[in-house]
């Protein structure tokens, strides 16, 4: 586990420098606090085969495999290839044996060293015989080539920014930053995309001249081209046909096998413990495997509504696990400076705060930590899949359908209350005239069409360049084909909220407290087999998770089971009314406010207001308006409105 960073270059005045490369490599030093390494190898244009390009890898190590030989960057015998590596390779042993008896001999027990050697017999197909997660940069000197890798799920980032005869990676924005010359010039397109997801969605990123890998994709640069194509493309429009009981078996079988696998490791361990249903059945797999109590970690509000630290506790005590809780507070709120920091582009997912203090807890107990993250996705957990199906059965009702549509459902009162029951319906009401997918982007976005455009000044409106947020997510949903509508919403979250939201939050929170984190139902074996279950298998009438309540039920209690999904987030209303409310009105509606070059600032004081007065919850929008504003202050941009 680290950080990783880098580049490849054709032309003298695009090299970087030994100590430029040391400047990337520190700006992840978080990522990887036990050792450092680098590779350099100098521009030649008269060699004998031509322009040999100069070359840099550097690397930053979180040691949790082979803690002595470990260190990278790896190369293999005649130092031909040379691998930087971000992540895990959880089937690497399996794999380092079949490829020592073809011959390869070994200098270390890392899994790096596996992906050097399997390189030499694969070539770029390397990445399809991986199970783990991982950002990969391969260069091979014989081939004159940089060949680059993300996990199939997106659980670590790579984000690249290609120049005339250069191309730089790395594992975070702020590392590629560091060269001078990169360009911090702001894409308005992904602050349209952030306004709406919360997040600025794959492959770009908040800055125009620098893109992200998509998840499951390689990237191969070769004689100043870039060549970006997916190397997994699972059966996403296909329903596995099969009995109940044999899912059953299999799933069984799928998530023990991914369990025991991610307990791989050579350094403490230990799990996140929500007390919902995913965190709980991770640890007690866990538990079941393990020689002594797991160590799990909770984190909690003092607000009822948002704590689930109760259920949390009734797991640990059934499953005898060593547990630890904290609790966060509007204290917490002193973090939002290194939250700006950390996560290098706008990121408004108000939960990567607990997120980030229950990763800080964690790492003083252990190294690594697994979590349930990916089990909402794949087996139809969240509450929303159940308002898709109800507007499926809707959009057959025919002239019924506009009457449940009609607009006389908004002026009925109801709870300022972000979660009101009929809150809830009359955005639910809103958006059934729409197609299925345009209503689910109605539903979960922060702020929608109507609301953006109430927003965005005119200049601001003339430099997005045919901006279409809906398109990130249609193109999710499409692969699902002729599906039904709750599988093609889980299918396009799996593709796009999990990776550029879920994981995102995840990976730069823990790695920032320099924890690994894993996360079973992410194995790639398991998600191709999920994702061909009928819909039937995973929702039973208002509630999701069927098989895996029916597979797994014996080991948590019914409580936890039967209890109602409460979500990962923190009170902002509350907050935001109370403690936050001061920093709030000074952060957003002061003269020096740098949005305000790009939106009214009518339109932000109302928001604060109609929250602030109790008239409307507004708490997901005024903080993606908060954290949009301290990443200007902390990152800056070079694109002024105005």
């Amino acid at each position: 586990m680290c950080g990783i960073a880098g580049a490849v270059w054709t032309a003298p005045e695009m090299s970087i420098s030994d100590s430029q490369l040391r400047q990337m490599v520190d700006q992840l030093r978080h990522r990887g606090p036990d050792d450092a390494g680098h590779y350099q190898s100098e521009l030649s244009l008269s060699s004998p085969r031509g322009c040999e390009p100069g070359v840099g890898l550097g690397f930053r190590r979180l040691s949790i495999i082979d803690l002595e030989t470990g260190n990278q960057p790896i190369c293999n015998e005649d130092e031909t290839v040379w691998v930087v590596f971000n992540g895990e390779i959880y089937n690497f042993p399996e794999l380092r044996k079949r490829l020592e008896g073809a011959g390869h001999r070994f200098k270390t027990h890392s899994d790096t060293e596996v992906i050097v050697h399997l390189y030499e017999d694969e070539g770029a197909d390397v990445f399809s015989h991986l199970n783990g997660m991982f950002a990969i940069a391969i260069w091979d000197s014989k081939r004159r080539q940089l060949v680059l890798g993300r996990d199939r799920l997106g659980q670590k980032p790579l984000v690249y920014a290609q120049a005339s005869q250069r191309l730089l990676f790395a594992s975070e924005l702020k590392a590629i930053l560091k060269i001078p010359g990169v360009s911090r010039e702001i894409d308005f397109n992904a602050v349209d995309d952030y306004l709406a997801y919360q997040y600025v969605p794959h492959p770009y990123t908040i800055f125009k001249d620098i893109k992200k890998l998509p998840p499951g994709h390689r990237a191969i640069y070769k004689s100043g081209k870039l060549t970006v194509e997916p190397f997994w493309s699972p059966r996403w429009g296909s329903e596995r046909d099969c009995s109940y009981e044999s899912a059953k078996d299999e799933l069984r079988r799928l998530m023990k096998s991914a369990v025991e696998l991610r307990m791989r490791a050579d350094v403490p361990l230990g799990a996140f413990l929500s007390g919902g249903i995913d965190s709980s059945l991770v640890v007690a797999l866990m538990q079941q495997v393990a020689d002594q109590p797991i160590k799990t970690f909770s984190i909690g509000f003092d607000q009822k509504e948002y704590d689930e630290t109760n259920y949390a506790r009734t797991v640990a005590e059934h499953l005898g696990t060593d547990h630890q809780e904290f609790r966060v507070t509007p204290d917490a709120i002193e973090i939002l400076p290194k939250l700006a920091w950390q996560y290098d582009e706008p990121f408004a997912d108000s939960s990567s705060i607990p997120t980030w203090y229950v990763s800080q807890m964690t790492r003083e107990h252990v190294t690594v930590a697994l979590s349930g993250d990916g089990g909402d996705e794949l087996f139809a957990g969240y509450q929303r899949y159940q308002a898709i199906r109800l507007g499926h059965w809707i959009d057959q009702l025919g002239p019924l359908k506009q009457i449940l549509g009609a607009t006389w459902w908004q002026r009925l009162p109801s709870s300022s209350r972000q979660k009101g029951l009929l809150r809830r319906w009359k955005r639910f009401v809103s958006a059934v005239a729409k197609k299925p997918v345009e209503r689910y982007l109605d539903w979960i976005a922060i702020f929608n069409e109507e609301r953006r455009c109430l927003l965005y000044r005119p200049e601001f409106v003339e430099r997005l360049e045919d901006s279409d947020p809906i398109a990130f997510l249609s193109s999710g949903w499409a692969k699902a084909g002729e599906r039904d509508p709750v599988a093609c919403a889980s299918l396009a979250d799996l593709q796009t909220y999990l990776p550029c939201d879920l994981m995102t939050k995840t990976d730069i929170a823990s790695m920032a407290n320099s924890l690994e984190c894993r996360q079973p139902f992410l194995d790639y074996r398991l998600v191709e087999y999920a994702i061909g279950l009928p819909t039937k298998f995973k929702l039973r009438g208002r509630a999701g998770k069927r098989i895996l309540k029916d597979t797994f039920g014996e080991l948590l209690p019914a409580e936890i089971w039967n209890r109602r999904k409460m979500g990962f987030g923190v009170p902002l209303d509350h907050w935001f009314r109370g403690e936050l409310r001061e920093l709030a009105w000074d952060t957003l509606a002061s003269d020096d406010t740098k949005i305000h070059q790009w939106f009214h600032s009518d339109a932000i004081r109302q928001l604060l207001q109609t929250h602030t007065d109790g008239t409307f919850d507004h708490s997901y929008r005024l903080w993606s308006l908060m954290v949009l504003e301290l990443w200007l202050r902390e990152w800056g941009g070079h694109s002024p409105v105005g």
